[in-house]
């Protein structure tokens, strides 16, 4: 089974409607060559439109870092499927930093999951353990149970439209990074196995899985050999073009 590798960008909450079209204009010229790589950069809110409208046409996409599930309502401050789909068509979902900060739960992610699959978004799923979960002996066990959780209920018609993210928490933003052998038997044993059983074995292997958590142009190949490995959510590099384009040509090498 041939996967598209896929790189996405998290700026998390960086850059003013200027910083973020000059950190675009950098990256656009140094991939107008990248082939058989299918690129993301999921900006704030308050600069996705303008995001989007530069990158038109260039084949690089835009995401959003959340999602309400509402399509509307009295819920000031979010975010809705409508909202977001006129501007991108990824949306990352559970990323750990929701999870612990604003209290997102494995059930609040799944009813974001189910709207996003609903409303034509592609869910970029974040799962992923914990330092203490790790160092319990926990990892499956926790990543396991997230991924179930987060697809419970999805229709398999909607099935090729999922990316799960593997981020174990320890190694994001702390320039700790897991090893690419250690990624790679997380994902195999864990997120590939629970995939099987939700959704079944083709899905399984049809399902892109990235490695999140500390990546930099010097490790993303390590990263990017591994079987089961389909590409990365970059954080922090993601805010540097030539680190964020040198990871994409890392991946499409």
């Amino acid at each position: 089974m041939i996967r598209i590798p896929l790189v996405a960008g998290n700026w998390k909450m960086n850059g003013t409607g200027d910083e973020a079209l000059s950190l675009i204009d950098a990256i656009l010229p140094e991939l107008q060559e990248v082939q058989d790589v299918e690129c993301v950069v999921c900006p704030p809110f308050t600069v996705l439109y303008i995001v989007s409208q530069r990158l038109s046409g260039s084949g690089i996409h835009t995401g959003a870092q959340n999602m309400f599930w509402e399509e509307s309502g009295a819920y000031t401050g979010e975010v809705s499927p409508l909202m977001l789909k006129q501007m991108c068509k990824f949306v990352i979902l559970g990323h750990s930093e929701r999870r612990a900060i604003f209290g997102e739960t494995d059930d609040t992610v799944n009813k974001r999951v189910l709207s996003a699959l609903y409303h034509g978004l592609v869910p970029i799923i974040c799962v992923g353990e914990t330092l203490d979960e790790r160092e319990g002996g926990m990892t499956d066990e926790v990543v396991q149970c997230q991924v179930r959780l987060a697809l419970k209920d999805v229709d398999l018609k909607y099935s090729d439209e999922i990316i799960i993210a593997y981020e174990p928490v320890w190694a994001i933003g702390t320039g700790r990074s897991a090893t690419a052998e250690g990624a790679n038997a997380v994902i195999e044993g864990s997120i590939r196995t629970i995939l099987k059983q939700e959704l079944g074995n083709s899905i399984s292997e049809a399902t892109r899985i990235l490695y999140g958590g500390s990546v930099k142009p010097d490790n993303a190949r390590e990263f990017f050999i591994q079987s089961e490995i389909d590409g990365a959510l970059v954080g922090g590099a993601s805010l540097k073009a030539q680190d964020f384009v040198e990871i994409i040509r890392a991946a499409r090498n």
